[in-house]
């Protein structure tokens, strides 16, 4: 954990009707300083949407050679890579040649993020999706987190519903493929 990292605990109730899962997370999440709180909560709710076993955070802003989130398989492998906001095409070259399956959350224009890798060499880009939120759905959760966090996470046909501390906003989850 970072030096001056802020600690906010999450407790989730989860319900992904498309995948079946089911579970009650309890997260500890370091929010780094140079982290805004979008980037955080899009990095929980990437938690919350690819929640399997063996999910886990990185070491965050400061870990260089690890996604935001990752899954790894009994062995210590990665089978999952998860990157958060708007990766460089280095990084994501990377994690595809690494894992099996590399996935971006953001809360940011998806085009512009998509743009931004054009004409870049990135390992088996046709496979990686880029997921993103309504705009304005961040934005509108921010003001609802605080240190200790309840909240309510669900998911039917790609809607997804976020109760947050008592709000509670909606959006689908919007799959962009690099072109």
């Amino acid at each position: 954990m970072a030096t001056g990292a802020q600690i906010h605990t999450f407790a989730i109730q989860l319900a992904d009707v498309d995948r079946g899962v089911y579970d009650e997370l309890m997260l500890r999440v370091a929010r780094h300083p140079s982290e805004t709180d979008a980037y955080m909560l899009t990095r929980v709710l990437a938690y919350c949407l690819e929640y399997e076993e063996g999910i886990g955070f990185s070491g965050g802003i400061s870990s260089t050679d690890e996604p935001a989130v990752l899954v790894r398989d009994l062995t210590g492998r990665v089978t999952a890579w998860i990157e958060v906001g708007a990766p460089d095409a280095t990084r994501l070259h990377y994690g595809s040649k690494l894992a099996d399956r590399t996935v971006v959350y953001t809360h940011r224009d998806p085009l512009k993020v998509v743009a931004a890798w054009a004409s870049k060499t990135i390992h088996r880009a046709d496979d990686i999706a880029v997921y993103s939120f309504d705009p304005g759905f961040i934005d509108a959760a921010v003001p609802a987190l605080e240190r200790r966090n309840t909240a309510t996470v669900s998911v039917t046909e790609r809607t997804l519903y976020v109760d947050l501390n008592g709000t509670s906003l909606t959006s689908a989850v919007h799959e962009t493929r690099i072109p």
